[in-house]
């Protein structure tokens, strides 16, 4: 058996031309599905400020700042009313969603789909591998990981999850581990995958402006999209991400904030220094955000890369390195034992799971979620090029194996000193102060203090940097380089949301951005939802996909008939179908022919 390729001559230009493009019953060229031409993009004929966008959300942003600032006892009441029905209604809904996006895009990546990139077929990615994971991982999750390095594990370490044993079990220090890569590595990746994935096939596959509504356009239509409900859908992204970031933000000026205390021995500080650090690190992402990606975010990112390894291999070598280098494997094994029940795990348990979960894992989805606009929109900006499964391969794998990383570094240096009655770390003051009194029983205390406070600026910096720019474009129909003045509102937003989610907090400040992070969250999260949908909807008429379908049809019928006619010796060819069997569609046709050879 051979193949050959014929070239006669169409028979019905009318239909279609060489250049791949055909006529619809109206006579409208249109471009063929099987084939990857050049899209000319949406964002063109779209520009400037969308004043229904950026009005509405600006005013209803302004509303809450002012309400926070005059009425503070008020704000902190209504978000802790709003906190109890979210979790008492929806905890659920956090819980099924994010554990079904993970499902989700695994299936993507091992799918037919997998080969799809987010750009023309032989487009090349804009950005190099290393750079490119720096500013991903970077943007995604760094402020979180100094926040919580040591002290989720240590938490979970001396207060056991519900129904893992009580304190001292000799499982604690597995299930400890476990919990914490539960919350810091598939979930919350898969979260922004499937947002980065459907802002970037829309956006670089099919020309589509880089927003939220827009990659509904296969399950809504575009009339929906570029009309109030897709500026509803990208209100409330904008909600999602200025809660989301501010969340972060307030982490980080508490923990800069205890570094202070310890490091410079200035005793107890009040609200005004809170508020005094989230200015200055709010100038700083604002400076930061107006110079662009390449300037700002990809060097700020490629800095903070190399500060951290540096302090994680100085705890490695310093710290219990036996313990940490036994804690990876046991911690994977139980992680990957308990996955299914910690995926699983409602309020339906008790009061006690119902409250545990509100603090820490429907916390952690509510967060992630509320940072999927921008980290979303940031990593599928900077992905271009890249194939899908190239993209959750990068996004899912490569950050989650150094969460475990560098949470048994952290974590497990933190523990061993608690187990051995080195250092009461869990007592150590609030949660941000923990990561400070684990790195005070080792040399070079202060220095590595001090990289850990400039670690937590400029991973907020480069976060926040990345939030102001997505909400700029979110206001701005879709623009990859939003006007500075847009840019520098939301960024100082930002940090008012931040100040005031701190003081509605009262003692507990880190309650007040949690609660306000968990109501935001939820509206986004069913958003997120149909995003997963349409973005199936879109992949199932890529032309990738069509053409697969076209050769495998095309080839089964031309076997088939060969096979019968011809016996071994047959030969397909590539012709015109002019439909005379009745088949319409316009596609090309398998021919058979006896094989002379």
């Amino acid at each position: 058996m051979t193949s050959e390729k014929k070239t006669d001559s169409p028979k019905h230009s009318d239909h279609h031309d060489p250049t791949g493009l055909i006529r619809s019953p109206t006579g409208e060229v249109v471009p063929h599905p099987a084939l990857d031409l050049p899209i000319s993009s949406e964002q063109d004929q779209r520009k400037g400020i969308d004043w229904v966008v950026f009005g509405v959300a600006a005013v209803l942003a302004i509303a809450f700042m002012a309400w926070g600032i005059l009425a503070t006892e008020s704000l902190s009441k209504a978000s802790g009313a709003a906190l109890a029905w979210v979790m008492d209604k929806t905890g659920w809904f956090f819980v099924l969603t994010a554990s079904a996006f993970v499902v989700y895009v695994i299936w993507l990546a091992v799918s037919k789909y997998g080969a799809i990139p987010l750009g023309r077929d032989d487009e090349k990615p804009e950005f190099k591998t290393v750079s490119w994971i720096a500013m991903m991982f970077s943007a995604g999750m760094g402020i979180g990981l100094m926040f919580y390095g040591v002290s989720e594990p240590i938490t979970h370490f001396v207060t056991p999850p519900p129904g893992t044993g009580e304190a001292g079990n000799p499982e604690a220090i597995q299930h400890a581990m476990s919990t914490t890569m539960f919350h810091w590595t598939l979930h919350p990746w898969a979260v922004y995958a499937v947002v980065g994935l459907a802002i970037g096939y829309g956006a670089y596959r099919k020309g589509r402006v880089s927003l939220i509504s827009s990659a509904f356009a296969p399950l809504l239509g575009k009339r929906a999209t570029d009309g109030p409900a897709g500026k509803v859908i990208d209100m409330f992204a904008i909600f999602a991400t200025l809660f989301g970031s501010a969340t972060s933000l307030g982490l980080g000026a508490l923990q800069i904030r205890s570094g202070l205390q310890i490091v410079g021995n200035v005793g107890e500080v009040g609200n005004a220094v809170i508020v005094g650090i989230i200015a200055a690190l709010t100038a700083c992402f604002v400076i930061s955000a107006v110079s662009g990606v390449a300037k700002g975010i990809q060097w700020l990112s490629n800095i903070n890369m190399v500060l951290a390894l540096i302090l994680a291999l100085f705890l490695f070598v310093v710290g219990p390195t036996v313990f940490i280098l036994d804690l990876i494997p046991t911690s994977l094994g139980t992680y990957i034992g308990d996955l299914a029940q910690m995926s699983a795990r409602t309020g339906a348990e008790g009061s006690e799971t119902a409250t545990w979960l509100s603090s820490w894992t429907v916390f952690y989805w509510a967060w992630w979620i509320s940072w999927t606009p921008f980290v979303g929109m940031f990593i599928a900006r900077i992905s271009r090029g890249r194939t899908i499964r190239q993209f959750v391969a990068g996004v899912l794998l490569v950050p989650s194996a150094v969460s475990v990383l560098w949470f048994c570094i952290l974590g497990g240096t933190a523990i061993d000193l608690q187990r051995d009655g080195t250092a009461n770390i869990a007592e150590a003051g609030g949660l941000e102060s923990q990561l400070f009194t684990t790195l005070e029983q080792f040399p070079l205390a202060t220095v590595a203090s001090i990289i850990v406070m400039v670690l937590v600026a400029i991973f907020f910096v480069s976060g926040a940097d990345a939030a102001s720019i997505v909400m700029g474009t979110l206001s701005e129909h879709g623009t990859e380089q939003p006007t500075r003045p847009t840019v520098i509102f939301w960024g100082v937003a930002t940090g008012v949301v931040a100040g005031l989610g701190l003081i509605a907090g009262g003692e507990d400040a880190l309650s007040g951005l949690q609660t306000i992070t968990i109501v935001a969250a939820l509206p986004f999260t069913v958003i997120m939802v149909g995003l997963a949908v349409s973005l199936q909807r879109d992949l199932a008429h890529d032309p990738l996909i069509v053409r697969s379908q076209y050769a495998e049809e095309a080839v089964q019928q031309a076997v088939i008939t060969g096979v019968t006619e011809h016996g071994d010796d047959f030969a397909i060819a590539v012709i015109e179908d002019d439909h005379s069997n009745g088949n319409g569609g316009g596609s090309a046709a398998g021919a058979v022919t006896t094989d002379k050879t």
